[in-house]
């Protein structure tokens, strides 16, 4: 494995203990009184799923545990398991050198980026994804190729059952992998909680829980619990016959956790095609890449000091210093005197700087910090020239609590990767598709383009943001005053939507009463659950 220095031992493996409630539930699922199994377990680590075979006194034929620390390995050996072989081994190459197959694979598969991936493990990774026809990503994560290899060691008729992170449903890396299991499975059970089932990482999870049968159907069901306790009381016979169709087309399996005819809604309006997406109204990339946002971006203090006002532009860097829908020059103004970061430094060539003695003690003291020697700085042919230096007509935040929002970059001020910028096309009223954006059904798709994080984050990159159905119509800029105002005024977004609703989805776009309720309630669901993360 390859270390890195401020890795921790378990980052590194990628190991986080699987709570007993949850082995014990996926035993009880995975069973269901069959009692010749061929079992296999590819990340066995202390052996909690062999202890909970152990303790559900379960029959079957084998058991095989497969682990690549040593020390994890000798802990599941000593479970001491009837019928039951441990191979310390990294699962990919046992995967693609085994001939066997199991009617049951299950367990709690390390996380761990491809970086921390040395090349051999690399190389068996990519095999794995080959085998099963898939384009292998450096993106990815040892969970995905751990599921998929494991897929590939199933019986014609098979069971895998495992703890993985709530990223399946959403990231972009893990989009083959939704595809793959969507084809391969017949039932697909997922099972999420409102209380993080490893707080100490700040990582939500989710049971994946699937069933490969020969039949011609493909189901998905999303069930949440409270927390792991509660699956001790969860009828494990709610999970034999899950009721969704899975949608081929859908890009992330947010979708799920909403009621079938939310989901028939939300079909219906992509395969209308009655409202386009952002991507049609405008091109959305990500904010400028500085290397070091501490040394770069600076309040006016700092340039005061070093006498850097030749090469200071004005900035907004975080979300707390846009107050609504239209960044002023005024708004600018006032973060600047409560001595916010709103100057970016953008540094000529060395040879340029001329006397600007400020400039070369700025600079020199970064290097005395070893910035330069940082990655996206080393890169660079003069380290302390920021590239992309472009200014965007619009802004869009990248990390959001209550709602993304879309703002007018009146100001004119460059922003940080922080934000993404957003170019608008021509013919397009920057205020109508500013004002557009503030619906309900536009903010319902932001839940489910973006990705959810720990304390109730939602993040979305570019090409999710270019996902949006964006309701654009130009008689809408009449409306962003009010909006900007509302939203000045610390107004509940729900007042505003209120508002809005009427005039974007219904007046022009035709929705019905009973449309704008379903997009106002998926909204809400969506971003209740996500929030209810951070409390």
């Amino acid at each position: 494995m390859q270390l890195i220095k401020e890795a921790s031992h378990n980052k590194l493996r990628g190991g986080f203990y699987t709570p007993e409630a949850i082995a014990e539930f996926v035993l009880k699922w995975a069973f269901n009184g069959n009692t010749a199994l061929d079992i296999l377990e590819p990340s066995c680590g202390d052996g909690i799923f062999l202890k909970a075979i152990r303790k559900g006194h379960y029959e079957y034929n084998s058991v095989t545990g497969i682990e690549l620390d040593p020390i994890e390995a000798t802990k599941s050996e000593i479970v001491n398991l009837p019928k039951t072989n441990i191979i310390n081994d990294d699962f990919h190459n046992f995967c693609i050198n085994t001939d066997q197959k199991f009617d049951l694979i299950i367990g709690n598969p390390p996380y761990i980026r491809y970086q921390f991936f040395n090349r051999e493990q690399q190389g068996y990774a990519g095999e794995i994804f080959n085998r099963a026809n898939l384009k292998y990503s450096k993106l990815t994560n040892a969970w995905v190729s751990f599921v998929v290899g494991s897929s590939l060691l199933l019986k014609e008729e098979g069971k895998i059952g495992f703890v993985l992170p709530a990223e399946i449903l959403q990231v972009s890396y893990a989009k083959p992998l939704r595809n793959f299991l969507a084809h391969f499975y017949n039932k697909i059970n997922i099972v999420s909680f409102e209380k993080l089932v490893f707080p100490d990482i700040q990582q939500e999870v989710v049971l994946l829980l699937c069933e490969k049968n020969n039949s011609n159907n493909h189901l998905i069901e999303h069930l949440e619990l409270k927390d792991a306790s509660a699956l001790k009381k969860l009828d494990v016979t709610k999970l034999k016959s899950p009721k969704k169709k899975i949608d081929f087309k859908s890009n992330k399996w947010t979708f799920y956790f909403l009621e079938q005819k939310e989901i028939d809604f939300l079909e219906r309006l992509q395969e209308s095609k009655l409202i386009p997406k952002l991507e049609k109204f405008a091109k959305v990339e990500v904010g400028i890449t500085t290397g070091s946002n501490p040394f770069f971006t600076v309040p006016s203090s700092t340039v005061q000091e070093y006498e850097l006002q030749k090469y200071s532009k004005p900035l907004v860097g975080r979300s707390v210093q846009v107050p609504s829908v239209i960044f002023t020059a005024k708004d600018w103004e006032r973060n600047k005197e409560i001595e916010a970061r709103t100057h970016l430094l953008a540094f000529p060539k060395k040879s340029e700087l001329n006397g600007s003695i400020g400039a070369r003690k700025y600079i020199a003291e970064g290097e005395d910090q070893k910035i330069h020697e940082g990655y996206k700085c080393g890169i660079r042919e003069e380290w302390q020239i920021i590239p992309s230096l472009r200014v965007s007509q619009a802004l869009f935040i990248r990390r959001n609590n209550q709602y993304p929002k879309l703002i007018i970059n009146e100001a004119g001020a460059y922003t940080t990767d922080t934000m993404h910028r957003v170019t608008v096309k021509p013919e397009i009223d920057i205020q109508a598709l500013t004002a557009s954006y503030y619906n309900s059904l536009s903010l319902a798709y932001t839940e489910i383009c973006g990705r959810s994080h720990g304390g109730g984050v939602l993040e979305l990159m570019p090409n999710e943001v270019e996902e949006i159905l964006l309701p654009y119509n130009p008689n809408n800029a009449a409306l962003l005053p009010i909006i900007d105002q509302m939203i000045r005024a610390k107004k509940d977004i729900s007042e505003i939507l209120e508002i809005t609703n009427q005039q974007i989805l219904k007046d022009n776009f035709g929705l019905s009463d009973k449309d704008i309720k379903l997009a106002n309630g998926i909204w809400k669901k969506l971003s209740q659950r996500r929030l209810n993360r951070g409390k």
